[in-house]
């Protein structure tokens, strides 16, 4: 059975979508381009925040690492991103769209607005100002205008967070209906039948793609997240069953194939996940996310519990997937030596914070925050000589850092070097770059 096409491909790509999305689906991304979009993300859970006003973006056909120690919020921002937790603050976008919404920023202003407007209002009584009643009626008014502003805001970030599907699916279908139109206007009267049916066609495909679904996770744990009672095809091939899918033999085509792919036999189809080993079970995790054909994954630790030689395997064909495939990934990790090594970009969280941000070069030879560089002193080599003389940097953020007077912000030290730091720690960077 031919391979089946995504929308894009069933019906005139090169109208129907931009330039960059044809040469993602032919597995050749526009890089520089920004695919996905963190802004000010939060994510509490009661009065901990797990994660913590974090912004940053991920380009088209990059590898993003994100490194910290265990509980720094590195698994809730990608559990954040793909929408398995609604998150409290901020906004996530996906291919230009806004596919996440928080609250918190908007809630947080109208309770400002409002004890702003009180302090005035009191300052405004305690005068003998003749006029006091017109001023508080003034302020009253602005109060009102600037907190119905804040909640329309409010009901847009619902919106978009509910609604993102809805959306992105009128306008695919208004641009593939543009596209069709206009080939009506071109094509000769014989072949007019054939577009109709390929126009069907392609808005069937389109009403099974969400827009989230082109983002997949693998998880940490390869054990826990595969279903022990389900073979290894009802697993792999569960997201197309969910789509609509309904041929057998092109699902068990498209199984045997990504199991290929992952560097499994199609044997292997009828098992159950506990007859493989731990890197196994996690190329099984993987071909599960591939074979939805996504364009970002989201790799949360995908080789922290298997052994070393098992996680180069299985970071090699991380590789060797993002070069075929055109895939973007989030690859997410607490081993800087590994992200070093997979990784484009890195981003440091700390507690929630996301402390320094550069490309993988820059960090490694200029790390400037100093849990970086605490991260960075724990990495050991299989030198027995400089293990003797390696040593710890321990990361004691009250002797490091004083925020009592200016707090700190995300700041660009040198170009594409972004740290958490305040006005003092900023120029003291600097200084050490020889700026």
């Amino acid at each position: 059975m031919p391979e089946k096409r995504t929308t894009e491909e069933t019906f005139t790509p090169e109208t129907a979508t931009s330039k960059e999305e044809t040469a993602a689906l032919k597995g050749n991304p526009a890089k520089g381009e920004v695919l996905l979009r963190v802004e000010h993300l939060s994510q509490h859970f009661g009065h901990l925040k797990a994660v913590d006003d974090v912004s940053f973006d991920v380009k088209r056909g990059e590898v993003f690492g994100l490194v910290g120690e265990s509980g720094c919020g590195k698994t809730t921002t990608g559990r954040s991103i793909i929408k398995l937790y609604d998150i409290t603050g901020g906004s996530i976008y996906f291919k230009g769209r806004r596919i996440a919404a928080g609250t918190l920023e908007y809630r947080q202003e109208i309770k400002r607005l409002r004890e702003e407007a009180d302090a005035k209002i009191a300052e405004i009584n305690a005068g003998a100002d003749s006029e006091k009643e017109a001023k508080i009626k003034q302020c009253k008014a602005e109060l009102r205008e600037r907190v119905a502003q804040e909640k329309a805001k409010i009901k847009a970030a619902r919106s978009d967070h509910r609604d993102c599907e809805k959306k992105y699916l009128k306008d695919k279908t208004q641009e593939l209906k543009a596209a069709y139109e206009k080939a009506l206007t071109t094509l000769p009267a014989e072949q007019q039948a054939k577009a109709k049916e390929e126009y069907d066609n392609a808005l069937k495909e389109l009403h099974r793609h969400k827009l989230v679904t082109q983002i997949q996770m693998i998880f940490q744990d390869p054990i826990a997240s595969l279903d022990p009672r389900m073979t290894v095809q009802e697993i792999i091939s569960e997201g197309l069953v969910i789509q609509g899918v309904k041929d057998k033999s092109y699902i068990s085509e498209k199984v045997y194939e990504v199991l290929d792919t992952v560097g499994l036999v199609p044997e292997h189809a009828g098992r159950y996940p506990h007859e493989f080993s731990g890197g196994q079970r996690q190329r099984i995790g993987v071909a599960r996310s591939v074979i939805m054909q996504p364009e970002l994954i989201i790799a949360d630790e995908p080789v922290s519990a298997l052994d070393v030689s098992v996680q180069a395997q299985v970071i090699n064909l991380l590789d060797d997937l993002r070069h075929k495939m055109g895939l973007t990934i989030l690859f997410i990790a607490h081993d800087l030596s590994v992200v070093k090594y997979f990784s484009d970009r890195i981003g440091v969280m700390y507690y929630g914070k996301m402390v320094e941000l550069a490309t993988s070069d820059e960090l490694f030879r200029h790390p400037l925050h100093p849990y970086t560089r605490s991260l960075l002193s724990a990495i050991p080599l299989p030198d027995p000589e400089y293990e003797k003389k390696r040593k710890r940097i321990i990361y004691e953020p009250l002797r490091e850092h004083d925020y009592s007077v200016e707090k700190p912000s995300m700041r660009e030290i040198i170009p594409g070097h972004f740290v958490w730091c305040n006005t003092p720690e900023e120029q003291k960077y600097k200084e050490e770059l020889g700026l």
